[in-house]
């Protein structure tokens, strides 16, 4: 059996496997995108997959600190966007 990779939310603390979270990714030139392979280079930032805690690292501002930039709203909405579809 292989062993899972996990990594924790900025917003909630909480462990999850990658594939229930979204990576936000701030590139050399300071570029911020929302990486859904999870291959991106750059500096990474975990996000849980549900709404609640998107709004928390909207509001709380844990993505902005956690890359050193400030995250765009388009990046949040691309996130809510990809949750409504599924």
């Amino acid at each position: 059996m292989n062993k899972v990779p996990t990594r924790k939310c900025l917003a909630t603390n909480q462990i999850f496997p990658k594939q229930e979270l979204f990576r936000v990714v701030k590139s050399k030139d300071g570029e911020v995108t929302l990486d859904m392979t999870g291959k991106a280079n750059g500096r990474g930032a975990y996000i849980a997959k549900n709404i609640d805690a998107i709004d928390k690292a909207k509001k709380s501002k844990c993505l902005d600190r956690a890359l050193e930039v400030k995250i765009p709203d388009s990046i949040y909405d691309r996130m809510i966007t990809f949750l409504k579809m599924k």
